[in-house]
């Protein structure tokens, strides 16, 4: 355990303070089980570390990874009661879903050690909802998703701006007249903005690897599938990335990959979860997983530029930017009038030259154009959804 505590110091010590997610100040630190979720590359690790720096005490708290060769030999129950034993408050879990049978050891030391908090995280969404049956009850979990445009220009180009609600951002009363340049950031968040590794070198090559991982590795663990079904994956991908925004076919799909038709819905919705795609869902029906699919998107504007694609189509990098940061706070869903519906509002998402011939019908229709920085009546510029989070 010697050798634990001497990584963790490290870890922790090394660990910067001046930025933190979205998230951090959204979850309720005070939980005895906090689980966070979310695709890889997102900053997972980096919160926890944050946390365990600014508000505990070293000499009590004890980060390890589930992928640690500790836990080849040694069971992640057992830890916890010799860390308890030492007086040990407070253990931090990374890639929980890496260790066998983690959930059900999970519990048992929920229920053996009630003054121990639990922290873990998982960058596989679905190994967690997988095994969370058994935690349902003790543990309160928070999914965690990529940079806001905010984010970006706050981690990227230093600058300081609050997250506003949809209401704020709709009235245009917000302050994002201060920011300097929006359109030109605007552009390079799309194409590398949404991870925070990019502020590392080859940043393509690793969103790559975190593709490659996601599909190849992470879902098939899951799902219990083989190599080879993981391998369709990949195709299932790219043919959304060739095509997106576009509306499933479920036959023609299971032709190109040569499989069964019904087994479609179930990959489309393992590369949802994962955080590869979106699906955009009917506004009518009830239960988000029920609703039929109108449309599916790539899950984020940078994938559109590192997967195996022609020239990305600038219409389709708006809407699935208007997605991607909208869906944090709010059941995005589509519309009977234009490309999207949240709550009682209609948004027309496109170029500065977008007109209001579609949301003409709209009760209460919003278009949103991209390439200005001011809006004016109900046209609202694009950039401006970046903020919501």
């Amino acid at each position: 355990m010697e050798d634990l505590f001497q990584v963790s110091n490290q870890l922790i010590e090394r660990t910067e303070l001046r930025f933190k997610r979205y998230l951090y100040a959204q979850i309720n630190w005070q939980n005895r089980l906090i689980g966070i979720t979310g695709p890889r590359g997102v900053g997972k690790t980096t919160l926890v570390l944050q946390y365990m720096r600014e508000q505990l005490d070293l000499r009590t708290s004890l980060y390890v990874s589930a992928e640690d060769f500790y836990f080849a030999t040694q069971r992640l129950l057992d830890l916890a009661e010799q860390f308890v034993k030492a007086g040990g408050r407070h253990l931090v879990i990374d890639e929980i879903h890496k260790y066998p049978d983690w959930s059900k050891e999970l519990k048992l030391m929920y229920d053996y050690y009630p003054n121990l908090q639990l922290i873990f995280t998982g960058s596989s969404v679905l190994d967690l909802q997988k095994g969370s049956s058994d935690l349902s009850r003790r543990a309160v979990l928070y999914p965690m998703q990529g940079l806001s445009f905010r984010e970006y220009l706050n981690l990227f180009e230093g600058q300081e701006f609050p997250a506003y609600t949809i209401a704020e951002v709709l009235s245009q009363k917000t302050q994002l007249n201060a920011v300097q340049l929006p359109l030109v950031a605007f552009k390079q968040y799309l194409k590398t903005g949404y991870y925070p590794f990019a502020l590392e070198q080859d940043f393509e090559q690793k969103l790559k690897q975190v593709v490659s991982q996601t599909l190849e590795v992470d879902i098939p663990s899951f799902a219990q599938m083989n190599v080879s079904t993981g391998r369709k994956l990949k195709q299932l991908l790219a043919i959304v990335a060739q095509s997106v925004p576009f509306k499933p076919n479920m036959s023609k799909i299971a032709d190109l990959l040569s499989v069964s038709r019904n087994n479609i819905a179930d990959y489309l919705l393992y590369v949802e979860e994962a955080g590869m795609i979106a699906q955009l869902r009917s506004h009518t029906g009830g239960i988000r997983s029920l609703a039929k699919v109108e449309k599916v998107f790539l899950d984020n504007s940078n994938l559109s530029y590192v997967l195996p694609t022609q020239q990305p189509n600038v219409g389709n990098i708006r809407e699935t930017f208007f997605l991607n940061q909208t869906r944090v706070a709010h059941d995005v869903r589509s519309s009977a009038f234009a490309d999207f519906k949240i709550e009682q509002y209609d948004f027309e998402v496109g170029g500065k030259t977008k007109g209001l011939k579609q949301i003409q019908q709209a009760p209460h229709g919003i278009v949103v154009k991209d390439d200005i920085e001011q809006g004016y009546l109900n046209v609202v510029p694009l950039w401006h959804f970046g903020f919501l989070y």
